[in-house]
């Protein structure tokens, strides 16, 4: 009998191990800092088409310390399930002057930002879906500040990632 309590204290202590372990990285991935891959042509030349892993902290952005400027992930407006990464142009209070389609017109609109919202574009304006197109985005929506980059140029057999060349990972620089 004493040979099961044994083995039930051990697999009670592993237990509550594993649980620490997971209650630290949900802590961290939600609440300080998480990995994010992001590819697409919108924020050409800043991020890679291919994909860039970029960390994403959580921090800044609960105490409104995001800027014009900042590179920030946000939930999608238009799909909720989605992450978008764009760049902040303008914050509540802004006056905004932007070109609605720059491949149809030149004809620019201006809007102030309304209470509670920014206003997102991709660095690519030609291939971005953004503020231009949905309007200012509620500040609620910001998940994090972009801080650090990988530049990852192949993904090859499974699970191997080659990061070349050095200058492709570092603080992320607006």
């Amino acid at each position: 009998m004493s040979a099961w309590k044994s083995i039930a204290k051990e697999a009670f202590t592993q237990t509550c191990l594993v649980a620490k372990f997971l209650g630290f990285l949900h802590l961290t991935n939600n609440y300080l800092f998480s990995p994010t891959l992001v590819y697409g042509p919108s924020m050409l030349p800043t991020l890679n088409l291919t994909g860039d892993v970029l960390l994403v902290e959580h921090v800044s952005h609960r105490f409104k310390k995001v800027g014009p400027g900042d590179v920030v992930l946000v939930r999608s407006p238009l799909d909720p399930t989605k992450m978008v990464t764009k760049r902040i142009v303008g914050m509540e209070g802004d006056q905004i002057n932007f070109l609605p389609d720059p491949s149809i017109t030149d004809i620019c609109r201006t809007i102030m930002v309304p209470k509670g919202h920014i206003w997102i574009q991709g660095d690519n304006m030609h291939a971005s879906c953004d503020s231009r197109h949905y309007g200012p985005v509620p500040y609620g929506l910001v998940q994090g500040k972009l801080f650090f980059r990988v530049t990852v140029y192949s993904f090859t057999p499974l699970f191997n990632v080659y990061v070349w060349p050095p200058s492709g990972f570092g603080s992320f620089d607006q």
